[in-house]
């Protein structure tokens, strides 16, 4: 049976419409652990330190298009719930060209200073050739990588989250299936897990691109537009929250690597890498949510039905909270063997892995609650909260903890971080919620 936006959402059916984007976000998050595994087992430390160092940029870049997909799917959701579907086309198709244009660009740029940007990093020596080779082949298919971020809320807001799915599930396919391929059986080292992330990208962002432009079955189309700097500037300001997450995610991971490479050297940047890779799995299910949710509530903001909006505030609420319990144990249990996948060859690497990530895992029990706050007022139009949320938690309060913990707790302070900056932000949180219920009519 067809799920709409307009429909009431019990959890069985709220939970229905969510799990392909979850699914979808979980696929993602499993193809770049793929990468891990075959650069840590087949190519080396020293490499797989060198791609932890350089991919905070080309995920930084790829922010663009959550910008885009979280800010631009809340407005066109919105302008559905309203029953105008020709001018939600015409909005939706002048947030894409503008997504190519500007990744387009800094993707130029960051081809051609990736040198200076591994230097600036702290790359030396081998390490340095290493980014140097892994950033350019990412950065060519940095659009496309822009695009699959973006339509992945467009999907939804179109109502066909199982698109995406599929999509994900191809890109990962290709992605895994070459890296066996150009690694293992052709030897080609860091430049053949770039060349397999890279085409696993293309098919992730040219296969929504190709579906969108043509006639289909959704309630969005790719159509002729014109440029509204209003809506341009509303969908940039709307998705800000989602830009300052993974933006800031990347400047905060850099400063990771910068305190773990001063406190524990090489090793401590390879064992970032690999709890990194566990918290994407993890944090994709928060993601997935969040992105699958968004356009059911701004559906309902924007067709003023109060009582399924507060409907879906508080089985939100619910749903995230029971997983984010739920994830926690989970990882305390398979710390040990989800690490030994990739740091098994290195006792003192698994060691200093095992040990991080059993302390950076109680984050889990509040981070849901706080993505999906953030999503919540984008969501609602409410750029300025759900930006605030999201500077709180993945870039003030992080540069905070992991500058000032350190000094107390030496590396334990570094895994310890991203805890105390998740428990200070969901305080804020529930203030935000507090202060706004009466505003929206949620609670």
């Amino acid at each position: 049976m067809r799920i709409q936006l307009s429909d009431h959402f019990t959890y069985r059916r709220l939970l229905r419409f969510v799990l392909s984007p979850v699914l979808m976000m979980i696929f993602t998050s499993l193809y770049s652990i793929i990468d891990g595994f075959f650069i840590s087992n087949y190519v080396g430390k020293t490499p797989f330190a060198a791609v932890n160092l350089i991919m905070p940029v080309t995920m930084g870049v790829g922010a663009i298009g959550f910008m885009v997909g979280t800010g631009g799917s809340a407005i066109v959701s919105r302008t559905l719930g309203e029953g105008k579907r020709e001018l939600a086309n015409t909005y939706f198709s002048m947030m894409i060209y503008a997504a190519i244009l500007l990744s387009l660009a800094l993707s130029v740029l960051c081809f051609i200073f990736t040198p200076q940007i591994c230097s600036a990093l702290g790359a030396e020596g081998e390490l340095h050739r290493n980014c140097v080779i892994y950033g350019k082949i990412l950065f060519l298919a940095e659009t496309a990588f822009v695009l699959q971020y973006a339509f992945q809320s467009f999907f939804v807001a179109a109502e066909k989250p199982g698109l995406t799915l599929k999509i994900s599930v191809a890109a990962g396919l290709t992605n895994a299936v070459l890296d066996f391929l150009f690694i293992v059986v052709f030897h080609w080292g860091i430049a053949g897990t770039a060349a397999a992330t890279a085409m696993g990208q293309v098919v992730g962002g040219i296969l929504p691109l190709l579906y969108f432009s043509g006639k289909n079955k959704s309630l969005l189309r790719l159509v002729k537009t014109s440029f509204d700097a209003k809506i341009l500037k509303q969908t940039c300001f709307n998705g800000a929250s989602e830009m300052v997450t993974n933006l800031s995610s990347s400047i905060v991971n850099i400063l990771y690597n910068f305190q773990l490479m001063r406190i524990a050297g090489e090793n401590g940047v390879a064992a970032y890498g690999v709890i990194m890779y566990a918290n994407f799995l993890f944090m994709a299910v928060f993601f997935g949510y969040s992105i699958g949710s968004a356009p059911v509530i701004s559906f309902h903001y924007g067709a003023g039905s109060h009582g399924e909006l507060k409907n879906l505030f508080r089985k939100s609420l619910v749903l995230v909270g029971i997983s984010g319990i739920i994830m926690t144990f989970a990882s305390e249990i398979f710390a040990a063997p989800l690490v030994k996948i990739f740091a098994g060859y290195d006792a003192d690497l698994y060691a200093m892995t095992v040990r991080g990530f059993k302390l950076y895992c109680f984050s889990f029990l509040l981070m849901g609650i706080n993505v999906f706050a953030s999503a919540f007022f984008t969501a609602l139009s409410n750029g300025g909260v759900s930006a605030a949320i999201s500077f709180l938690r993945t870039f003030l309060l992080q540069i905070a903890a992991v500058i000032l913990l350190p000094i107390f707790l030496g590396i334990d302070g570094i895994w310890l971080a991203v805890v105390a900056a998740e428990f200070l932000t969901l305080i804020i949180t529930i203030l935000f919620f507090a202060k706004n219920a009466a505003k929206y009519h949620y609670a």
